[in-house]
């Protein structure tokens, strides 16, 4: 005979519960081509990338930069501090924005919410 206890029962779903709330948390990167290549799908979502800064400008607090992973380039704008130094490794979260969609060709922007810089 075995005793089996009423939260011992509650364990795996317990378990699964908590392990889909850490992935929930892990907001997985989102390749730059990917979301050139249908910029429909992702207009007005929130997204992660990582890349190496190309290009900055700004002053004042508001800014933009271009960020290049493997796979193409993006324009982030900022209202939240000077951008990042061209050449910086980036990881940025923002709102995507599809502006403009011409045949093969997709302009695009990030808006950004948070940035941290990579080692």
């Amino acid at each position: 005979m075995s005793i089996v206890f009423p939260a011992a029962r509650r364990l795996p779903g317990l378990a699964l519960l908590a392990g889909a709330w850490l992935l929930a948390g892990c907001a997985s990167v989102t390749p730059i081509r990917q979301l050139l290549d249908d910029p429909s799908e992702y207009d007005g979502k929130t997204v992660r990338i990582e890349g190496r800064v190309r290009g900055a400008a700004g002053g004042l607090g508001v800014g933009a930069y271009e960020v290049e992973d493997k796979t193409g380039r993006l324009t982030v704008v900022s209202d939240r501090g000077d951008p990042p130094r061209t050449g910086a490794d980036v990881g940025v979260k923002g709102t995507f924005q599809a502006l403009l969609s011409l045949g093969i060709k997709s302009l695009a922007v990030l808006k950004e919410e948070s940035r941290s810089l990579r080692d």
